[in-house]
Protein backbone atom coordinates (compact mmCIF):
# COMPACT_ATOMS: atom_id res chain seq x y z
CA UNK A 1 0.00 0.00 0.00
CA UNK A 2 1.42 3.38 -1.09
CA UNK A 3 1.72 5.93 1.73
CA UNK A 4 3.35 8.79 1.77
CA UNK A 5 7.05 9.31 4.29
CA UNK A 6 6.89 10.91 7.28
CA UNK A 7 9.24 13.64 8.90
CA UNK A 8 11.05 11.08 11.75
CA UNK A 9 12.90 12.49 15.25
CA UNK A 10 16.19 11.37 15.72
CA UNK A 11 18.13 10.34 18.66
CA UNK A 12 19.51 13.87 19.08
CA UNK A 13 16.34 16.02 18.43
CA UNK A 14 16.20 17.06 14.80
CA UNK A 15 14.08 16.31 12.80
CA UNK A 16 14.92 15.33 8.88
CA UNK A 17 12.79 14.46 5.71
CA UNK A 18 12.91 11.31 4.42
CA UNK A 19 12.42 10.39 0.54
CA UNK A 20 11.26 7.19 -0.71
CA UNK A 21 9.80 5.22 -3.65
CA UNK A 22 6.70 3.76 -3.87
CA UNK A 23 6.31 1.34 -6.81
CA UNK A 24 8.70 3.41 -8.76
CA UNK A 25 7.29 6.54 -7.61
CA UNK A 26 8.57 9.17 -5.46
CA UNK A 27 6.86 11.37 -3.14
CA UNK A 28 8.22 14.60 -0.70
CA UNK A 29 6.61 14.59 2.29
CA UNK A 30 7.28 16.20 6.20
CA UNK A 31 5.14 16.15 9.51
CA UNK A 32 5.95 17.38 12.44
CA UNK A 33 4.21 14.97 15.31
CA UNK A 34 1.71 16.59 18.03
CA UNK A 35 0.48 14.07 20.65
CA UNK A 36 -2.94 13.89 20.74
CA UNK A 37 -5.61 14.88 22.65
CA UNK A 38 -8.76 13.22 23.23
CA UNK A 39 -11.33 16.26 22.44
CA UNK A 40 -9.24 19.10 22.41
CA UNK A 41 -11.42 21.96 22.60
CA UNK A 42 -9.26 24.03 20.85
CA UNK A 43 -7.46 21.61 18.03
CA UNK A 44 -9.99 21.47 14.85
CA UNK A 45 -7.82 19.39 12.32
CA UNK A 46 -7.80 20.25 8.43
CA UNK A 47 -6.36 19.88 5.53
CA UNK A 48 -7.05 20.95 1.80
CA UNK A 49 -4.83 22.05 -0.97
CA UNK A 50 -2.72 24.62 -0.83
CA UNK A 51 -1.33 25.36 -4.61
CA UNK A 52 -0.61 23.19 -7.60
CA UNK A 53 3.12 23.59 -8.78
CA UNK A 54 4.56 23.38 -12.39
CA UNK A 55 0.67 25.01 -13.33
CA UNK A 56 -0.07 29.38 -14.19
CA UNK A 57 -1.79 30.69 -11.59
CA UNK A 58 -5.49 31.63 -12.49
CA UNK A 59 -4.52 35.00 -11.63
CA UNK A 60 -1.67 37.11 -10.14
CA UNK A 61 -1.60 36.73 -6.49
CA UNK A 62 -0.61 39.65 -3.82
CA UNK A 63 2.47 40.97 -4.29
CA UNK A 64 3.52 39.78 -8.17
CA UNK A 65 2.63 43.12 -9.51
CA UNK A 66 -0.13 41.99 -11.74
CA UNK A 67 1.61 38.69 -13.01
CA UNK A 68 0.47 35.51 -12.82
CA UNK A 69 2.97 32.71 -11.35
CA UNK A 70 4.39 29.30 -11.92
CA UNK A 71 5.70 27.74 -8.21
CA UNK A 72 8.39 25.22 -9.61
CA UNK A 73 7.96 21.52 -8.34
CA UNK A 74 11.84 21.88 -7.61
CA UNK A 75 11.33 25.41 -5.63
CA UNK A 76 8.14 23.80 -3.79
CA UNK A 77 10.13 20.83 -2.81
CA UNK A 78 12.87 22.92 -1.57
CA UNK A 79 10.80 24.88 0.49
CA UNK A 80 8.55 22.05 1.81
CA UNK A 81 10.21 22.25 5.36
CA UNK A 82 9.57 25.52 5.80
CA UNK A 83 5.89 25.65 5.62
CA UNK A 84 6.26 23.30 8.93
CA UNK A 85 5.14 25.01 11.62
CA UNK A 86 3.82 28.14 9.89
CA UNK A 87 0.17 29.73 10.75
CA UNK A 88 -2.53 29.57 8.60
CA UNK A 89 -4.50 32.85 8.63
CA UNK A 90 -8.01 34.13 7.98
CA UNK A 91 -9.55 37.63 6.62
CA UNK A 92 -12.84 39.17 7.61
CA UNK A 93 -14.92 37.92 4.32
CA UNK A 94 -12.74 35.30 3.46
CA UNK A 95 -11.27 37.03 0.29
CA UNK A 96 -7.91 37.43 1.32
CA UNK A 97 -4.54 37.30 3.55
CA UNK A 98 -4.29 38.80 7.07
CA UNK A 99 -0.84 37.94 8.59
CA UNK A 100 -1.68 38.80 12.00
CA UNK A 101 -4.96 37.22 12.37
CA UNK A 102 -3.16 33.40 12.81
CA UNK A 103 -6.09 31.03 13.67
CA UNK A 104 -4.05 27.52 13.30
CA UNK A 105 -0.62 25.74 11.83
CA UNK A 106 0.49 23.50 9.65
CA UNK A 107 2.15 20.27 10.83
CA UNK A 108 2.81 18.42 7.37
CA UNK A 109 2.89 19.25 3.83
CA UNK A 110 3.37 17.04 0.86
CA UNK A 111 3.74 16.82 -2.85
CA UNK A 112 2.06 14.29 -4.89
CA UNK A 113 4.17 12.18 -7.27
CA UNK A 114 4.44 13.78 -10.61
CA UNK A 115 2.80 10.27 -11.89
CA UNK A 116 -0.37 11.34 -9.68
CA UNK A 117 -0.68 15.21 -10.29
CA UNK A 118 0.79 18.44 -9.00
CA UNK A 119 -0.68 19.60 -6.05
CA UNK A 120 0.98 20.84 -2.59
CA UNK A 121 -1.00 19.48 -0.03
CA UNK A 122 -1.30 20.53 3.92
CA UNK A 123 -2.60 19.30 7.12
CA UNK A 124 -3.10 20.95 10.33
CA UNK A 125 -4.96 22.53 12.75
CA UNK A 126 -7.19 25.90 13.62
CA UNK A 127 -7.66 26.96 17.34
CA UNK A 128 -11.17 26.47 17.00
CA UNK A 129 -12.20 27.54 20.50
CA UNK A 130 -9.99 30.71 19.90
CA UNK A 131 -11.85 31.46 16.41
CA UNK A 132 -15.58 30.69 16.96
CA UNK A 133 -15.84 32.13 13.14
CA UNK A 134 -14.86 28.48 12.19
CA UNK A 135 -18.32 26.78 13.81
CA UNK A 136 -19.24 27.04 9.91
CA UNK A 137 -17.14 24.55 8.59
CA UNK A 138 -18.45 21.84 11.43
CA UNK A 139 -21.96 21.65 10.38
CA UNK A 140 -21.60 18.99 8.14
CA UNK A 141 -21.17 15.73 10.07
CA UNK A 142 -18.03 13.83 9.60
CA UNK A 143 -17.14 10.69 8.50
CA UNK A 144 -15.90 8.33 11.11
CA UNK A 145 -12.03 8.36 10.59
CA UNK A 146 -11.94 11.25 8.48
CA UNK A 147 -12.70 14.58 7.49
CA UNK A 148 -16.13 16.09 7.09
CA UNK A 149 -17.90 14.90 3.94
CA UNK A 150 -18.29 17.97 1.47
CA UNK A 151 -17.87 20.63 4.33
CA UNK A 152 -17.79 23.89 2.58
CA UNK A 153 -16.59 23.13 -0.67
CA UNK A 154 -16.63 26.58 -1.54
CA UNK A 155 -13.51 27.32 0.49
CA UNK A 156 -9.47 27.62 -0.63
CA UNK A 157 -6.27 28.59 0.31
CA UNK A 158 -3.70 30.56 -0.72
CA UNK A 159 0.29 30.55 0.19
CA UNK A 160 2.63 33.08 1.76
CA UNK A 161 5.93 33.63 0.56
CA UNK A 162 9.39 35.25 1.30
CA UNK A 163 12.41 35.42 -0.50
CA UNK A 164 11.03 34.43 -4.00
CA UNK A 165 13.60 34.53 -6.90
CA UNK A 166 11.85 34.92 -10.43
CA UNK A 167 13.52 33.46 -13.77
CA UNK A 168 12.71 36.39 -15.64
CA UNK A 169 10.81 39.98 -14.64
CA UNK A 170 9.90 40.66 -17.74
CA UNK A 171 7.87 37.40 -18.72
CA UNK A 172 4.45 38.08 -18.66
CA UNK A 173 4.07 34.45 -16.06
CA UNK A 174 6.78 34.97 -13.00
CA UNK A 175 8.23 31.31 -13.22
CA UNK A 176 9.08 31.08 -9.31
CA UNK A 177 12.62 29.26 -8.64
CA UNK A 178 12.88 29.47 -5.06
CA UNK A 179 11.08 31.09 -1.85
CA UNK A 180 10.23 30.09 1.29
CA UNK A 181 6.97 29.64 2.87
CA UNK A 182 5.80 32.03 5.54
CA UNK A 183 2.37 30.69 5.97
CA UNK A 184 -0.91 30.42 4.21
CA UNK A 185 -4.50 31.88 4.31
CA UNK A 186 -8.21 30.48 4.44
CA UNK A 187 -10.70 32.17 1.81
CA UNK A 188 -13.15 31.99 -0.70
CA UNK A 189 -11.35 29.61 -3.54
CA UNK A 190 -12.93 32.16 -6.05
CA UNK A 191 -10.33 34.70 -4.52
CA UNK A 192 -7.44 32.92 -4.53
CA UNK A 193 -5.02 33.07 -7.12
CA UNK A 194 -5.46 29.00 -8.02
CA UNK A 195 -9.41 28.20 -8.18
CA UNK A 196 -8.12 24.53 -7.98
CA UNK A 197 -7.41 24.46 -4.01
CA UNK A 198 -9.15 23.56 -1.01
CA UNK A 199 -9.94 23.32 2.38
CA UNK A 200 -11.93 21.09 4.58
CA UNK A 201 -11.78 20.36 8.34
CA UNK A 202 -12.48 17.26 10.51
CA UNK A 203 -13.56 15.89 13.44
CA UNK A 204 -11.30 15.53 16.74
CA UNK A 205 -10.52 12.37 17.06
CA UNK A 206 -10.40 9.75 20.20
CA UNK A 207 -7.20 8.50 21.39
CA UNK A 208 -7.08 4.73 22.00
CA UNK A 209 -5.61 4.06 25.71
CA UNK A 210 -2.94 2.45 25.84
CA UNK A 211 -2.08 -0.17 28.99
CA UNK A 212 1.08 -1.23 30.32
CA UNK A 213 1.25 -4.73 31.04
Amino acid sequence: MERAERLRKDATGRHRGVRQRWSGRELRAMAVEFPEVDGHPNRLPFEGCLTLVDVASDKAPSGARGHRVVLTREAAETALPSLLGMAVDYKAGWDGHDARQKCGIITAAHLEAKEDGQRLLVRGFLFARDYPEFSRFCKVEAQPGGLAAGADAAMGMSYELADAHVADMRSPVWRLTKATFTGAAILLREKAAYRATSFQVGRRRAVPVRTKH
